[in-house]
């Protein structure tokens, strides 16, 4: 293993001014069950070494999949020589000096899945095709379970040495229903941190048996009319909307780039005095990023506190540029790629509302739903979105008496903060092994989440 010494005398040799190495050992899991035929039931591995050489604020990043000291000189001498070829001709680069940092950290597991006979998987993905197939109407179901275990370890020139190691595990499902002439699809999945232990405590076959009658269900209901409605949001729809419509904006490369909506905003009133937004590295429930590919602590980091906007995502480039200080949100898919700002898991904190209470005191209006939400279209620029819920309920006399489609919620993203006008008390976040945040044709897992919310007059398609 390649310690911070060897790579600060390799940085003296070069003549540059900084390096750091990230290795990464992956290992992943996949079993697919196609309407009760096993489709795919593989493992991977991905090993290698991503070198980032800056020289006079220029960047070169090169990689090997040897983890051979000869190979990793190398590569670092690969990237000295991008860096020095682009002097002059791209944006200087300055890192924010922080404190050097030595840790451990590993996720937490009972039973690790890799000892698992490959069987069990397998059966635990039938026993839930043949409760699905009990409900008529349903003619279609993909079932998937996902393991990986993530193990990085960056170096500095600097002096840094932090290792992490996660393992995820999780089920997913895909329906499709037809009723009456009528198609619906349901998507849904429960993935933790964790390890089989997570499996062995859920009753998977109740858990597909009730998303096959909510697809057959949702075939049968109607569609909302458009308009304004006033609306509960629930954990996930909050989730969903924080991080892609909010999320993003204030990542530190993409307000540096002139980007976001929030660029020259730190310190204004951007939401309702009820909202409060998180990006924090390790959270009950959500994705597991105890620190950043800089080697930087994943730090819990408030971007709206109160209503205000207080901060941005940083990595260490960002963070000198936008006089900020690094929040622990530089991160890479693998070894391969360069550093991107990334969110972690992003939150809003709760309130003091029982949910129950909220959809009461709205009288009318709709409990909007995110299981099986569909996603949807982000500007960061403007903060106009579009996403598609899943299945969700009119209210009515303060209740929610009737099952309707997915709707569809468009807006600008601080208009529909400042719209906040309750927020619960329950809090929930979640995280999937199956995918992640795409950005610059990089996927990292996150999480995302909070209590329930209600927004006033937000727009409504028809789903």
């Amino acid at each position: 293993m390649l310690d911070p010494a060897f790579v600060a005398t390799l940085c003296s040799k070069l003549n540059a001014d900084f390096i750091d190495v990230r290795i990464q050992r992956y290992y992943s899991e996949l079993v697919v069950l196609d309407n009760g035929v096993v489709r795919e039931l593989s493992s991977s591995y991905i090993n290698g070494v991503g070198v980032r050489v800056v020289v006079n604020g220029s960047v070169g990043y090169s990689s090997t999949n040897s983890l051979e000291k000869d190979d990793v000189v190398e590569a670092a001498v690969r990237a000295y020589k991008i860096a020095k070829a682009i002097s002059g001709k791209s944006i200087s680069v300055q890192l924010y000096e922080r404190p050097t940092v030595k840790a451990r950290a590993v996720s937490s597991y009972v039973i690790d899945p890799e000892n698992v006979d490959p069987s069990e998987k397998v059966e635990l993905l039938k026993d839930m095709h043949r409760e699905i197939s009990t409900v008529p109407g349903v003619v279609s179901s993909v079932l998937r379970f996902g393991y990986e275990r993530d193990r990085r370890y960056y170096v500095s020139s600097s002096g840094d040495s932090v290792e992490y190691e996660v393992r995820m595990v999780g089920v997913s499902a895909a329906l499709v229903s037809y009723v009456d002439g009528v198609y619906e699809s349901l998507r849904d999945h429960e993935s933790n941190v964790a390890g089989w232990e997570f499996i062995k405590g859920i009753n998977w076959r109740d858990w597909a048996s009730t998303r096959a009658r909510l697809v057959i269900e949702t075939a049968k209901a109607p569609r909302v009319e458009p308009g304004k409605y006033d609306a509960v949001l629930d954990n996930d729809m909050v989730g969903l909307m924080l991080h892609e419509a909010f999320g993003h904006a204030t990542e530190g490369d993409i307000v540096l780039a002139g980007g976001s909506v929030l660029y020259g905003r730190l310190g204004q009133v951007v939401a309702s005095e009820l909202v409060s937004i998180v990006d924090e590295g390790v959270v009950e429930g959500g994705a597991y990023v105890p620190f950043d590919d800089e080697g930087t602590p994943k730090r819990k980091t408030y971007t709206v506190r109160r209503g205000v906007l207080e901060g941005f995502l940083h990595s260490l480039a960002t963070a000198r540029a936008l006089r900020g200080e690094p929040t622990g949100n530089a991160r890479v898919m693998n070894y391969r790629d360069p550093l991107l700002v990334r969110q972690t898991n992003t939150y809003m904190e709760p309130g003091d509302w029982g949910v129950e209470e909220m959809i009461r005191d709205m009288r009318r209006g709709l409990y909007v739903r995110g299981r099986g939400a569909s996603g949807g279209e982000v500007n960061p620029l403007t903060g106009a979105f579009t996403f598609t819920s899943g299945p969700s309920y009119i209210v009515e006399n303060g209740e929610p008496v009737r099952l309707v489609k997915g709707v569809m919620l468009s807006g600008l993203i601080l208009e529909t903060l400042r719209r906040v006008d309750a927020v619960g008390k329950d809090f929930t976040v979640r995280t999937s092994v199956f995918g992640g945040c795409g950005k610059s044709g990089q996927t990292v897992r996150v999480g995302d989440g909070g209590p329930h919310v209600r927004v006033r007059e937000i727009t409504i398609g028809g789903g």
